[in-house]
């Protein structure tokens, strides 16, 4: 009989764990993301100056700058989404309808700008299309000495963050068609419909839902984009909303933050609209289709080999290009010095891995992006174990709100880490604001649902009797996720991981409101030297932060084969 109180107070004491492991996994989310994001809103709608309630809000709103800027943003990204729609879509149906040589390889060089950071893809392009292009120029498609790169303008921003953006659109057409049931098409096939036939009345229908969200997708994300605009729209006096906001604090500093706050609050306002429309949009348009074996594609016949050199020539332009000018340009001592085996030279590697700048850059970007993996992979086990495994009602709200530092714009999440760190920290008295620690908080707040997610897809696929056997026996929460939990999800947490190592690595959004001296990245490397016009500097920082990227990519992929499928974007069927 003594020992029943014991036996009844073991549960509480477990059940207690949970609790006190989602407080703790609460407290983290709202120090990464939440309250600054709360007090930035808090500010954008405040009083001015003068008392008057929104003050801050209705100055802005009646700025000339802001809505030129807001005009701007408003038709390059549904310009951008169009870009999108168009390829992603086109490329899509490429892959995913035709079973075409090389599909697989294809697919995957459609979806290389998730993987290429933008400022990166930016500088290529702009080697491709300028003056000294080592490929448009021997095709004398370069622009008239004197004129200024084509793509230094709206519509050059319009054209690459819809490349950019594209894979939204693609992963979604993809995933559509293969959800679409094979005795559909057959059926359709059999009532004497012709392929394009098929294309157009049962495809094209079935993946208009896809192509909607893939849309409002690619929107969102072209609202908040800054790489593209910021290499592109600022050469070309082209502002939007976040080149805008980056302009003013740099121009005067924190003492602005009062009225950027109420820019990057019209921002989200833009970037969450187009996320409920595509919520919207799914629920009304979403078609259920019966379970069964899924659609492979056709097979092409004699219309291979065009729809091939079509596919390929496409993708040559779209994704291989760039990268060939990039590398070109980093390889010459100069802009309009021609390519040959005369003047290849590896000196601009040589300048920038003698620059303490530069290597400094490297070093914070490869700290940053390491510390944030690991740190965003052991809170993904834990709030992923507390929500799908503990069935904790408070993480599983948490595993929702952690996407609020990814879906907003990463000017605006920068922006209110300056707000909320730029003051001495309670009690410590130390500011974070020009040190490293406001970068990692940022990068944490951000990427946490890269890991999280695929952590998610692996508890759902899982079987859970072995935690649930080892509650029963008395086995405490610690041991359940070292010893049960841990093991199991590794493999997820380590891809998901990967992943934050190389979207933070040559990050950009963020870090350039973020950075100070003596903690410069990447990214912001790049961006700086092209934008003081040390265009051949940058493309040889581009290339080598590629180089690591792809190392990074075969990791992935390698861990990648023992995740749930789809949950790396180039491994979606």
């Amino acid at each position: 009989m003594a020992d029943l109180p014991l036996a009844r107070l073991r549960p509480r004491l477990r059940l207690g764990g949970v609790l006190w492991i989602a407080a703790l996994l609460a407290l983290y989310l709202t120090v990464t993301a939440l309250y600054p994001l709360a007090r930035l809103f808090a500010l954008a709608l405040g009083p001015d100056e003068t008392g008057a309630p929104l003050g801050l809000l209705r100055e802005t709103l009646a700025s000339m700058a802001f809505r030129r800027a807001l005009w701007n943003t408003l038709w390059s990204s549904a310009g951008s989404v169009v870009v999108s729609v168009a390829l992603g879509l086109g490329l899509a149906l490429m892959t995913g309808v035709m079973r075409l040589p090389g599909r697989a390889l294809a697919a995957f060089l459609a979806l290389s700008p998730v993987l290429i950071p933008s400022q990166i893809m930016a500088l290529g392009w702009i080697e491709l299309m300028g003056p000294g292009s080592p490929i448009l120029g021997p095709l004398g498609l370069v622009p008239a000495p004197g004129r200024p790169n084509p793509l230094y303008s709206g519509g050059g921003v319009v054209w690459l963050m819809g490349i950019e953006h594209m894979p939204m659109v693609f992963i979604a057409v993809r995933a559509a068609l293969t959800a679409v049931p094979a005795d559909l098409v057959e059926a359709a096939r059999i009532a004497g419909a012709g392929t394009g036939r098929i294309v157009a009345r049962v495809l094209l229908p079935l993946t208009g839902p896809a192509v909607a969200a893939g849309a409002m997708l690619s929107f969102a994300a072209a609202v908040g984009n800054f790489g593209v605009p910021a290499l592109l729209g600022i050469p070309g006096r082209f502002p939007v909303l976040t080149t805008l906001i980056y302009q003013r604090l740099n121009g005067f500093g924190p003492a602005m933050i009062g009225k950027v706050a109420a820019i990057a609050a019209v921002l989200l306002a833009l970037a969450l609209a187009a996320l409920v429309l595509r919520h919207v949009l799914h629920r009304r348009w979403s078609v259920p289709l019966p379970a069964g074996r899924g659609f492979a594609g056709f097979t092409p016949g004699r219309a291979a080999l065009p729809l091939a050199l079509l596919l390929w020539g496409a993708l040559l332009v779209l994704s291989v290009a760039p990268l060939l000018a990039l590398l070109a340009t980093a390889l010459v001592p100069a802009l309009g010095v021609p390519l040959n085996w005369s003047t290849a030279t590896l000196a601009n590697f040589e300048a920038v891995l003698g620059n303490p700048a530069v290597r400094r850059g490297f070093a914070n970007s490869l700290a940053l992006s390491a510390a944030a993996a690991t740190i965003s992979a052991l809170v993904a086990i834990l709030l992923g174990w507390a929500g799908g495994v503990a069935r904790s009602r408070l993480a599983r709200a948490l595993g929702w709100i952690a996407d609020a530092g990814f879906v907003v714009p990463g000017t605006v999440l920068g922006l209110a880490m300056i707000l909320t760190y730029l003051r001495p920290l309670p009690l410590l008295g130390v500011s974070l604001y020009g040190t490293a620690a406001i970068l990692l908080l940022a990068y944490l707040g951000r990427f946490l649902p890269l890991v999280l997610r695929p952590v998610e897809a692996e508890i759902a696929s899982a079987d859970p009797s072995l935690d649930e056997a080892a509650r029963i026996a008395g086995v405490g929460v610690a041991r359940r996720i070292t010893r049960i939990a841990a093991p199991a999800l590794a493999p997820a947490a380590v891809a998901g991981g990967l992943l934050i190592f190389m979207t933070a690595l040559n990050e950009l959004t963020v870090s350039a409101l973020l950075w100070s001296a003596g903690h410069e990245t990447i990214g912001v490397q790049i961006f700086s030297m092209q934008y003081e016009g040390n265009s051949t500097a940058a493309a040889a920082i581009s290339v080598l932060a590629l180089g690591l990227v792809g190392l990074i990519v075969i990791g992935i992929d390698r861990f990648g084969r023992a995740l749930p499928a789809g949950t790396l974007p180039w491994r979606a069927p």
